[in-house]
């Protein structure tokens, strides 16, 4: 299978698992190995932001922060964040040619300095599969596979973002697998 790497994966109504229902997931990473996401539209409402910057012993920034999301059931206990590639550090995975993955707590010192990326998205956990699992889920349609896009990720409100992935695709992912049939 080709690699489905900065594709979005829009949970169908057929998703067996509830942790997944409705969820737009980003994968930052698809291979032989298995694939990587972030859970893009699950903002937690028990912890935020600026806890992180807290726990980290940074500063909080005095300009408004965005939600903290579940990012998936894998290690929960730490952060991830999906950024804007106008902003550079390193270890970072290019996930596509303007977005970037890392783990580095620098990216809190660099935000709280304001030298942070303009767009970011802050995440506890991942969503994994291991070799071959995700094709399997594929092939018993509990994801849809399209094309991300940014101005998801960043620009449209959580609670929008599982429908408007689908529809910028023509799709009305609330009847996804409802029409049976052959032409």
């Amino acid at each position: 299978m080709e690699s489905l790497q900065g594709y979005f994966l829009l949970a169908t109504p057929h998703m067996p698992d509830p942790r997944f229902a409705e969820t737009v997931v980003y994968l930052c990473a698809h291979n032989a190995e298995g694939a990587m996401g972030l859970i893009v539209n699950q903002p937690l409402s028990e912890l935020g932001l600026a806890d992180l910057f807290r726990e980290a012993g940074v500063t909080v920034p005095s300009r408004s922060l965005p939600p903290l999301y579940l990012g998936g059931p894998v290690e929960e206990d730490h952060a991830f964040f999906l950024y804007s590639a106008d902003y550079h550090l390193d270890p970072s995975l290019v996930v596509a040619p303007s977005l970037c993955l890392t783990r580095d707590p620098q990216i809190l010192h660099d935000l709280a300095a304001g030298r942070g990326p303009r767009h970011f998205l802050p995440a506890l956990g991942y969503a994994g599969w291991g070799p071959g699992q995700l094709e399997a889920e594929l092939a018993v349609d509990g994801w849809l596979t399209l094309p991300g896009c940014e101005q998801i990720i960043f620009h449209t409100p959580d609670e929008h973002k599982w429908r408007r992935a689908a529809q910028a695709h023509g799709i009305d992912i609330t009847l996804f697998g409802d029409v049976v049939g052959s032409a």
